[in-house]
């Protein structure tokens, strides 16, 4: 059985991966706009994907290079951030009392035994509000797989072919995929079969996002959603992925030529009016892709709709060249950063030379404290 400080101890390095990670992808994307590479959103988005894959996989990797040090492989090699930090203070990079510089440096240990073992009002804290941030986000994912599961049980079979089920809804405005254990649902509203260029704008858009496997991305993104409810980054990576893959879906759409911009636009335009008028149960309905959503806060701020913004980068698309390589070349890097920080923020494992010396020091420290309070009291007798 694992131990508890070990589980706490890996969710504290996700949580930490998905800020440095967000952190990273947004210098990715300022440096893809300086260089006129914002139209490049399949490629944004395999990139966010992958970074994703690497975090998940970053514990194997932790693994492996431990096993390498253990058998005598790569010992030389230390790229942890605290061991980092500690020989930087004992060669005088800084000036701090050796005893204070030992609590910050084992407060991530301290933090670990007080929440493992709920000691002190900061442990019960932080344990109170994971468990609420758990509780609300999975009674609200079952909640919204429920209303889900009513809307696609209330539609009408139309057509099949393969794993895929188009269904027709009198009780859904907005055309939208999902997909069960093994088939695949398009569920379209009832009203689209009178207009032929919605029916093949919204058929081609929503058959795009199976080919792209978005409908799996967002069930893994849902289903992780109550785990990270408190880290605001990994909300922030739920939204850039729902946003690019909306664009790279229109773009592909677009770039196979069997549609026109402006029957597309026009389609977007009509959904979006439907979605304005939508039911609350199609609201909280997940997980699911849909064709179009309103950006309500948009509009009260006063700021471009993600509505507005898909429509000009459909007005202004480009074609974008080599897109493979661009990928590569991005990927690569972002990678090997992932991987070094999820070495770096490991916890240190046997006692270093570095931190024998600490301990040294921090004991020649008390011991000096000790003396000092000794003669003092010396002198006052």
């Amino acid at each position: 059985m694992i131990p508890g400080d070990a589980l706490l101890d890996a969710f504290i390095n996700a949580n930490i991966l998905f800020v440095v990670a967000y952190g990273l992808w947004y210098a990715a994307r300022f440096l893809f706009y300086r260089l006129g590479l914002t139209h490049s959103y399949a490629t944004q988005l395999r990139l966010l994907n992958s970074v994703f894959l690497a975090i998940v996989f970053s514990p194997f990797l932790i693994l492996l290079f431990t096993t390498l040090q253990s058998n005598g492989y790569a010992k030389a090699v230390n790229v942890n951030l605290s061991d980092m930090v500690v020989a930087y203070y004992l060669n005088g990079g800084f000036s701090m009392q050796a005893t204070e510089f030992e609590k910050l440096v084992n407060m991530r240990d301290t933090f670990l035994s007080n929440v493992t073992n709920a000691v002190g009002w900061v442990a019960w804290t932080v344990i109170a509000a994971f468990f609420v941030g758990l509780i609300v986000g999975t009674v609200r994912l079952v909640f919204s797989m429920f209303c889900l599961f009513r809307i696609v049980s209330a539609s009408y079979a139309w057509r099949r072919f393969g794993r895929v089920r188009l269904r027709l809804s009198d009780k859904t405005l907005v055309p939208f995929s999902t997909r069960g254990l093994w088939y695949y649902y398009v569920v379209i509203p009832s009203h689209m079969l009178g207009q032929p260029k919605e029916l093949s704008v919204t058929l081609a858009h929503e058959l795009q996002h199976l080919r792209q496997g978005d409908i799996e991305w967002e069930i893994v993104l849902e289903a992780l959603k109550p785990f990270f409810f408190l880290n605001p980054a990994y909300h922030a990576w739920k939204r850039q992925v729902e946003n690019l893959r909306e664009f790279a879906c229109d773009t592909e759409v677009l770039t196979r030529g069997r549609i026109d911009v402006r029957a597309y636009c026009d389609t977007l335009l009509s959904v979006c009016q439907q979605t304005l008028r939508r039911d609350r149960m199609f609201v909280v309905a997940v997980p699911k892709v849909t064709l179009v959503t309103a950006d309500r806060s948009a509009l009260r701020d006063g700021r471009m709709t993600f509505l507005e913004r898909r429509i000009t980068s459909l007005l202004d698309m480009r074609h974008l060249s080599h897109p493979r390589l661009l990928f590569l070349a991005t990927l690569l890097p972002l990678i090997a950063a992932i991987m070094l920080t999820a070495m770096a923020i490991q916890r240190p494992g046997d006692w270093s030379q570095d931190r024998l010396m600490l301990s040294t020091v921090v004991n020649l420290e008390r011991l000096d404290e000790i003396n000092r309070l000794s003669t003092f009291g010396r002198i006052r007798n």
